[in-house]
């Protein structure tokens, strides 16, 4: 056996103490061995064993951030969806609600029309057919899920107009030719369909979807009006008999009996609820907001429609004058109407002298007219 190779087992096997109080021998090196102060040192950091451990801490950080992301993401894309859902159905509400409410402005213009009763209900009848078109479409309509009740609220608001409509057509189609007792009540009968189908829509379907959208945590959306009834006076029973009894007039094509006519009473200058005079100049201050608010009277014993009103407001020495008309759609015995005349422009009639005219259009009937005109002189400054 090689000598070395017993120093070697001697150096392996020998205790830390007795090898370090040996000298090595000349010419030899022991090779160096870790330890403080002596060999190389390991980096500073975590053990070895933490390192698997803080890279699987790393990464489940990393997947709950995604998580996170991820989630926040579905969300701000289902609330949009959402949000879109009512939006869009409002949209497709506010078509129909729009359409119902101008049949609504058609019934009155045919009651308040001067054709007989026949036409009348001819138009009425049209009308209702455009009604049912509206319920169809509401039926139509894929309306969010908490919303269907809502929904079927509004089909029910449109089948009280189309009912109302078609039994005011039916029931001057049969009073007209004759007269009964009772009439205006059974008038009233059909006409209170119409005023109930705007509480239903109102209180049934608009004031509830807003409360529902709310609950959901929808916003910016809002359920449409629509107001089938804007003059409740001209289903009153004062104006439903008056109504009767001119289409009974009407329907003859004879000449209307009784006295008919209507007058100026009054012309304010606004604001200031400045009364005008037509025997002495009147100064005017001109604003932004300036308008005339000309009263009219019935002065008649009959129901008068489409009442005609015109403002001509001109310069004493010629130009351009300025010209509005509006209408009364309705006007019973006594009754008086104001018709505000606004949006005029009177830069170019400071300081000139000028004349405001007011004209009420003669009605069927009508024998004095002197008192359907009136002119008044005026004068504007800028106050």
């Amino acid at each position: 056996m090689d000598p070395r190779d017993d120093e070697l087992e001697f150096d392996f096997f020998d205790e830390p103490a007795t090898r370090e109080s040996q000298a090595p021998p000349a010419g030899r090196r022991l090779p160096r061995r870790g330890g403080r102060g002596t060999g190389m040192r390991r980096p500073a950091g975590p053990p070895r064993g933490m390192t698997p451990i803080l890279r699987l801490l790393v990464a489940i950080a990393a997947l709950v951030a995604l998580f996170v992301v991820f989630g926040l993401l579905i969300q701000s894309c289902a609330s949009t969806s959402k949000h879109d859902s009512y939006a869009n159905y409002m949209d497709d509400v506010a078509k129909i609600a729009r359409g119902s409410q101008e049949d609504g402005a058609a019934v009155a213009n045919a009651l308040t029309s001067a054709s007989k009763a026949a036409s009348i209900s001819a138009t009425l009848r049209g009308i209702a057919d455009q009604e049912r078109q509206n319920v169809k479409q509401a039926q139509s309509l894929d309306p969010p899920g908490p919303l269907r009740p809502e929904n079927e609220q509004l089909i029910e608001a449109l089948q009280l107009r189309i009912s109302g409509v078609d039994g005011l057509a039916r029931t001057i189609e049969q009073l007209a030719p004759k007269k009964t007792t009772g009439e205006a009540a059974l008038l009233e009968e059909q006409s209170d369909r119409l005023l109930a189908s705007d509480v239903v829509w109102s209180d049934l379907f608009q004031g509830p979807s807003k409360t529902v959208m709310s609950n959901e945590g929808v916003t910016g959306v809002v359920p449409p009006d629509s107001t089938f009834v804007a003059n409740r006076q001209l289903f009153g029973e004062t104006s439903l008999n008056l109504m009767l009894s001119r289409l009974r007039g009407a329907s003859t094509g004879g000449q209307v009996s009784g006295l008919h006519g209507t007058n100026i009473v009054s012309t304010k200058a606004q604001p200031g609820n400045q009364t005008l005079s037509t025997g002495t100049e009147n100064t005017i201050t001109a604003t932004p907001s300036l308008a005339f608010a000309v009263t009219v009277e019935d002065s008649g014993d009959a129901q008068e429609v489409n009442i005609q009103v015109t403002m001509t407001l001109k310069k004493d020495g010629g130009g351009k004058p300025i010209v509005q008309t509006k209408k009364i759609p309705v006007i019973n015995p006594g009754q008086k109407k104001v018709v505000s005349f606004s949006g005029i422009n009177t830069s170019g009639f400071f300081a000139v002298k000028s004349h405001l005219d007011i004209d009420v259009k003669p009605v069927q009937g009508e024998t004095r007219i002197d008192n359907n005109h009136a002119s008044y002189p005026v004068i504007f400054s800028l106050g």
